[in-house]
């Protein structure tokens, strides 16, 4: 005796109580397992008095048993279970009938409507089949069931459904069946022409016969036909009735791409609202609405993956007291989170599993290696190099893990991504099937190969290789030590612009993992590569990060000089990247100090220049017009061409400063001072650069004759300027300009002025430019201005 029941004899009585031990309605016992409020009645009536195994199972498991009560059960099931059915009795009509619908179904309104038009639209020439595909978890079969009994009315010859076993059976699917192995297509027929009435000994022995005696005997009926879990096209293709008014859904995790003239239904992710939706129908209204903020959170928790919500939700269920808090709680932690997404036989990391272990063998290395790969997708690049594969190999491991609903892909970036909770499941195989020395070996060798490749195509963007936009923050920098062109590196400025943003977290992975495993002259390498690509995108916030890096390995590696640049380059993402003027600050007067050490007067320059920019963002502008003074009479004093490029920088920034602190007459003399150098020319350095740097100096020059009024004179130069950025192809240059010339002509009275103001708004706009207000308003004040002339001129007139 155990709690009073026997432990063996009438199955309902001992279930009865079990249940009310726990303190379980039958409703609550229902959700956890799975198993009818209807069923579960019957059983403790003794109206079903020999429940399969696996129904057992789950009744255990929702229960609570231990594995001694869990025994018990299971043998006063058995007492009441029949003898199985021989080979020689003929099955009866009606056997595959639909399973029980799901009462809280929740959302995929637009498939139901897509299969519901297929339906009206099936005849006797054309009969319809839909494939209705996605990732484990999506409720591809709960789905169909769905359909399927709201489709039923249109189908009055009746409604089969067969389980193919195209894998284990889903812990969700309501088509159970303990088949080990994919169902045949010619025991798959003999069930379906049993189910019309065939008897075994009539049904042909072939599969071909088979075939045609179904299509045969079904060419004019009006069916409805669910083929579950099917593995293949080739399981499937033999039971599709050829002709008639039938309509088969087909659920499966492959694509089935190779079903000709089929419908597709690719169910995706739920949407947010519909997750917490599906939550409240299992949970209940008043629990969500108590906590509203909270079931929104587990909803993003679980992926909005109806698979993940529904256990989620059947757990709460179970737990009538248990506040949602508590479980966002759990899950908010990766490593426990599919841990808490069971609840009885229910389980998301066995829903994942029964696709995982049916991949090939390289197919699985490839999935769970790509869980390494940082930031929200990764390319077949870096799973080849996670993975250890050619990068053809590795291509195809993506395609087919993207068929299997594994993956998603985005054909046009050539990138795939994971659900979050099967980058979990990968990443837990790792540990698993990989061990820590694969994984290190596999992360080194992705970080080699993924810097090497950064500092190639960073490298297209260094002044020293191609030519490059002046003014920028790191001018006149030494030039790195790493990999000039790996294979395949891109070709080109765009090709290496597309490949570094595309592979930023990669990238800055590998930088961050270098850097901790004490790799500090690659870190360097690519840092100092990156330093005039930075330039071109002063919005990445990471800068800050990889020069906090590069700073950090120069001062490890005993290199003054080197952490004197790097700093520098800190001192400038502070000050561009976050606008933090106050660390900027400090990093300036640390890469100071380096360079003093060593001797370094570009670097000096430098951070005297870099430390005046911190110092005018606070507002001080008489110390950060005296820095700038400072570095540029410590540049002029250097003879390197370098020196030379960064003088023009920082005296571009004082006559600047001087101009906006309404000293316009002495911004003049400095601007002219730069153009002299220009002028002048810098040995080393191309044509076409100077030309750069003169354009930028013109520029200047430009804006102060115009704050000193001289409009006449201020318009030649900004034209020059235009047009030297124009031809350089770099509107990020050309828009400023093309505003700074608009003001001019606007003063000037000059014709052009409206459409140069106009296409410098549609320019700084497209850039998104904080000048494209100063753009708007010039040209609202030009409007302003022609209306009154008219209205004087009016007046006159009069």
């Amino acid at each position: 005796m155990r709690d009073g029941t026997p432990l063996t004899g009438d199955f309902g009585q001992r279930l009865r109580h079990l249940r009310t031990r726990a303190g379980l309605s039958q409703e609550a016992l229902s959700h956890a397992a799975g198993v009818s409020v209807r069923a579960l009645a019957d059983m403790e009536r003794g109206r079903t008095r020999g429940p399969q195994r696996r129904t057992v199972q789950v009744l255990a498991e929702a229960l609570g048993l231990d594995d001694a009560e869990a025994a018990d059960l299971e043998k006063s099931a058995a007492v009441g279970r029949p003898r199985p059915r021989t080979a020689t009795v003929p099955a009866a009509p009606g056997t595959l009938a639909l399973p029980r619908d799901i009462k809280d179904f929740t959302a995929r309104g637009p498939a139901l409507a897509a299969l519901l038009e297929l339906a009206q639209d099936t005849g006797s020439d054309r009969p319809g089949v839909s494939v209705v595909t996605g990732q484990p978890g999506l409720g591809k079969t709960a789905f169909a069931v769905h359909a399927a009994h709201r489709l039923a009315p249109h189908f009055p010859d009746g409604q089969f459904a067969l389980d193919l076993h195209g894998m284990d059976p889903e812990p969700t699917t309501p088509l159970h069946g303990m088949d080990p192995e994919p169902t045949t297509p010619r025991d798959a027929l003999a069930r379906l022409l049993g189910a019309l009435g065939i008897a075994d000994a009539a049904i042909p022995a072939g599969t071909d016969d088979r075939a045609g005696l179904w299509r045969s005997m079904t060419g004019d009926r009006r069916m409805l036909l669910l083929l579950d879990n099917a593995v293949d096209e080739s399981q499937v293709g033999p039971l599709l009735p050829g002709a008639g008014p039938a309509l088969t859904i087909v659920t499966s995790r492959h694509s089935l791409a190779g079903l000709e003239s089929v419908h597709r239904t690719d169910l995706a992710l739920l949407r947010r609202e519909e997750a917490v939706e599906l939550l409240t129908h299992i949970i209940g209204p008043e629990r969500v609405r108590a906590e509203a903020q909270a079931a929104r959170d587990l909803a993003d928790l679980c992926g909005h993956l109806p698979l993940a919500v529904r256990i989620a939700g059947q757990r709460l269920l179970s737990r009538p007291h248990e506040r949602l808090g508590k479980l966002v709680a759990r899950l908010a932690a990766e490593g426990r989170r599919l841990d808490g997404l069971q609840a009885g036989s229910l389980r998301v990391r066995a829903a994942f599993a029964l696709s995982y272990r049916q991949l090939p063998a390289d197919t699985r290395t490839f999935l769970r290696r790509a869980a390494l790969a940082a930031g929200a997708d990764f390319s077949p690049e870096t799973g080849a190099l996670l993975a250890g594969l050619p990068y053809d190999d590795a291509v195809a491991c993506a395609e087919e893990l993207t068929d299997a609903g594994l993956l998603q892909s985005d054909a046009a970036a050539e990138r795939y991504r994971f659900h979050d909770l099967l980058r979990l499941y990968a990443a837990e195989q790792v540990a698993i099937e990989d061990g820590t020395e694969i994984r290190d070996a596999a992360l080194d060798r992705t970080t080699r190969w993924m810097l090497r490749r950064a500092t190639a195509a960073a490298l297209h963007f260094d002044v020293e290789h191609e030519g490059s936009p002046p003014g920028g923050a790191h001018d006149g920098d030494p030039e790195p030590h790493g990999d000039p062109d790996p294979d395949g590196a891109p070709a080109g400025r765009e090709e290496a612009r597309a490949w570094l943003e595309a592979e930023r977290a990669q990238w800055l992975a590998a930088l961050r993992r270098a850097h901790e495993t004490g790799r500090h002259q690659q870190v360097l390498d690519t840092a100092q590569a990156m330093h005039w690509f930075s330039d071109i995108n002063q919005h990445w916030e990471q800068w800050v990060e990889v020069f906090q890096r590069s700073a950090e390995s120069a001062r490890l590696l005993g290199s003054r000089r080197d952490e004197a640049i790097h700093l520098n380059y800190l001192a400038w993402s502070y000050n561009m990247c976050v606008h933090d003027p106050h660390n900027a600050l400090t990093s300036a007067d640390a890469a100071l100090a380096a360079a003093r050490d060593c001797g370094d007067g570009l670097q000096e320059g430098w951070a005297l220049g870099y430390g005046a920019g911190a110092l005018h963002r606070q507002g001080l502008v008489p110390q950060a017009q005296a820095r700038l003074r400072a570095a540029a009479d410590c540049l002029a004093s250097q003879k390197s061409a370098q020196a030379r490029l960064a003088e023009l920088t920082i005296l571009n920034s004082l006559g600047t400063l001087l101009r906006q602190a309404g000293q316009p007459v002495e911004a003049l003399e400095t601007h002219r001072r730069s153009e002299r150098i220009c002028r002048a020319g810098i040995p080393g350095r191309t044509d076409e650069l100077i030309a750069l740097y003169h354009a930028v100096a013109r520029q200047q020059i430009g804006n102060d004759l115009a704050a000193l009024e001289r409009w006449s004179e201020a318009e030649p130069p900004l034209r020059q300027a235009l047009a030297a950025f124009e031809t350089a192809q770099m509107p990020a240059w050309a828009g400023p300009a093309r505003l700074d010339l608009g003001h001019v002509l606007s003063a000037l009275g000059h014709p052009e002025a409206r459409v140069t103001l106009l296409a410098a708004r549609d320019d700084l706009t497209g850039m998104r430019s904080p000048r494209q207000a100063e753009a708007a308003a010039a040209l609202e004040a030009l409007s302003a201005s022609s209306a009154l002339s008219a209205s004087e001129e009016t007046a006159d007139a009069r």
